[in-house]
């Protein structure tokens, strides 16, 4: 599993010729509050049930709040098979910091 910054995903998005998977693993409440473009919401509590219907190949971004969950849930896609995982360090906090100034926080 590869780790990225918000400013590293970002010009990684800009330049990458195939559309990643941004898939956020919080609670439906904190995705309604702010969520990165084109991202999917797959709660992490429904990740081992829901796993089987993503794309095991395609380059995968996992996101959380701050990076912890989403490292979690990287792991466990590793471990079952995923081979292109990229984790956002910092989560959406640091990419509403550094990224997205507009974007609103909680």
């Amino acid at each position: 599993m590869r780790e990225f910054s918000a400013q590293e995903l970002k010009a990684h998005l800009e330049t990458c010729d195939e559309q990643p998977l941004l898939l956020d693993v919080r609670q439906p409440w904190e995705y309604e509050v702010c969520k990165i473009e084109n991202s999917v919401l797959l709660p992490m509590s429904q990740i081992t049930a829901e796993y089987n219907s993503l794309d095991f190949d395609r380059e995968t971004v996992v996101i959380c709040h701050h990076g912890i969950r989403s490292r979690r849930v990287g792991r466990y896609l590793e471990q079952a098979g995923f081979s292109n995982i990229i984790n956002l360090s910092g989560g959406v906090a640091q990419w509403a910091q550094t990224v997205d100034k507009d974007m609103p926080t909680y």
